[in-house]
């Protein structure tokens, strides 16, 4: 299974986290899923420190690079695909998740139940 972690999803991993779900912890420990990080949560977490609304280790960046994820960018073909999507959410951050999901073929891992209503594959964080 190949998965897309959302912003929330992410940390609460990073931080081992009791609120991470056991179905998703697992999903993501198995080594025999791919699990993806899109540039779009990377964005969202460096926004959010800015502003003063998020603490994250200053080596952030080696923390998330020394976990068996892969890096997923953003392409022409996913914001062409965030502007077919209905408007039934308007965080630009998770509008990009779906559209990269729908696209790529991935189940997300989140808590947001935003995201069912566009139907793509969940696993509960």
């Amino acid at each position: 299974m190949n998965l897309l972690l959302d912003t929330r999803a992410l940390l609460w991993w990073l931080d081992d986290h009791p609120t991470l779900s056991t179905e998703a912890k697992t999903a993501i420990a198995d080594t025999d899923n791919l699990v993806l990080i899109s540039a779009a949560v990377i964005w969202e977490i460096k926004i959010k420190q800015s502003l003063g609304k998020l603490k994250i280790p200053r080596n952030f960046r080696k923390v998330l690079s020394e976990q068996p994820f892969e890096a997923l960018s953003i392409t022409a073909e996913h914001a062409y695909a965030v502007g077919e999507l209905p408007a039934l959410h308007r965080d630009p951050f998770d509008r990009m998740l779906v559209a990269q999901a729908k696209v790529e073929g991935l189940t997300i891992v989140t808590r947001d139940d935003h995201f069912r209503k566009y139907k793509v594959p969940i696993i509960n964080a």
